[in-house]
């Protein structure tokens, strides 16, 4: 009797890839699911090295935030040098003559030791010999003893300051660390609040419904009515305390609002369905019921909408931060990095580029994660 192949014995091939195919548990189909898109993984990728920048930033340099060197104003990332008897030297904005090392380190700047402001220029001494700095050009230029200019001759990547200085002479790679650590706490706090009060407040008001429902949600709708810039000048002037913890603050008083419709409205379409209407019939409690069912079930939402609401949360404490009401000064942050970089624009545009850059990479990472999130939780996507 033909069979057709139809009762064929399988390969063994096949019949452990049906294996693996059956065994896969909900979080390791999610993992499979994130990991398919490649931006939400190196969305990830970027958020753990940004992490890791952070944490490690006093072990990389002993410099601090606070740290400044008035001798080396506005340098930038790659130092264009004069060649003076085989030494290379710098011109800095401020017009001082600095020496530069073969490896591209700044060292010591020159003793000016005569000044013609008549001729508008500069003398120093370099190996015996006098050399002015001709300051009535622009950019100012190094001349010898008998006029002839000297041409810039090489170009070294600036070892001293990786990312360059900023105007008052302080290195924005350990500003730029301090700056991501902030950003990066207010992720931390963002998260925190929306699961320790969204989360809660949100079940509570979704499981009680009723009357109880509608004095919870009035009570966020007046809350989120206000902007959170108002939220921080009030705090300043009642607590009489500036900077970042009046965003703190501001951040745990209205931040979990929208984590907390978010899940009411899941917890409203959840608590009608059967299994938690056989959950009540056995004698499960309240509690019981919201913490094995109900969040559990929609745990995927509240993932994606606290991940997705970090970059919010960054970008806000930027935007604070760059109007004034962020951290005080001399603390970094990437938002007083861009308005303290407003002022020598043309001149430094690296000095806006670089924190700027920051902000951009740190919300793209947090949104590609959120979106990752997003369609690792859709069953559509697992079609």
């Amino acid at each position: 009797m033909e069979t057709n192949g139809l009762w064929d014995k399988i390969s063994p091939q096949l019949r452990q890839a049906e294996k693996l195919a059956g065994s896969a548990t909900y979080f390791g189909e999610m993992v499979y699911q994130f990991s398919r898109r490649k931006t939400a993984a190196a969305g990830l990728v970027a958020v753990i090295i940004l992490v890791l920048i952070s944490a490690l930033g006093p072990v990389i340099s002993d410099r601090q935030y606070d740290y400044q060197n008035l001798a080396h104003v506005n340098t930038p990332l790659m130092l264009d040098t004069v060649e003076i008897d085989g030494q290379y030297y710098y011109i800095t904005s401020n017009m001082k003559v600095t020496q530069v090392s073969p490896e591209g380190e700044l060292l010591n700047t020159l003793e000016r030791v005569g000044d013609d402001s008549v001729q508008k220029r500069f003398s120093f001494e370099i190996s015996g010999n006098v050399y002015y700095l001709n300051y009535k050009y622009n950019p100012p230029r190094l001349e010898s003893g008998d006029g002839t200019v000297l041409s810039k001759s090489r170009l070294f990547f600036n070892k001293t300051y990786p990312l360059g200085s900023d105007s008052l002479g302080r290195d924005i790679f350990i500003r730029l660390i301090y700056g991501m650590r902030i950003s990066l706490t207010v992720a931390f706090i963002a998260t925190l609040v929306n699961l320790l009060i969204g989360v809660l407040y949100g079940c509570a008001a979704g499981y009680a419904g009723g009357g109880a429902d509608m004095v919870m949600m009035r009570v966020v709708d007046m809350i989120s009515s206000i902007p959170l810039t108002l939220y921080v000048i009030l705090i300043m002037v009642l607590f009489n305390n500036g900077g970042f913890i009046s965003i703190v603050l501001a951040l745990g008083f209205v931040y979990w609002v929208d984590m907390a419709r978010v899940v009411r409205g899941q917890i409203l379409s959840l608590k009608q369905q059967d299994f938690i209407l056989a959950a009540k019939t056995m004698g499960s409690g309240s509690g019981y019921i919201l913490r094995r069912h109900l969040i559990a079930n929609a745990v995927g939402p509240i993932i994606v909408t606290a991940t997705m609401q970090i970059p919010a949360a960054i970008f806000t404490e930027a935007f604070m931060s760059f109007i004034g009401l962020g951290v005080t000064a001399p603390m970094a942050s990437l938002g007083t990095m861009c308005s303290d970089a407003l002022e020598g624009l043309r001149s430094a545009p690296y000095q806006l580029a670089i924190p700027a850059a920051a902000i951009c990479v740190i919300m793209f990472a947090f949104n590609f994660v959120g979106d990752g999130l997003r369609d690792a939780f859709d069953p559509h996507m697992r079609k």
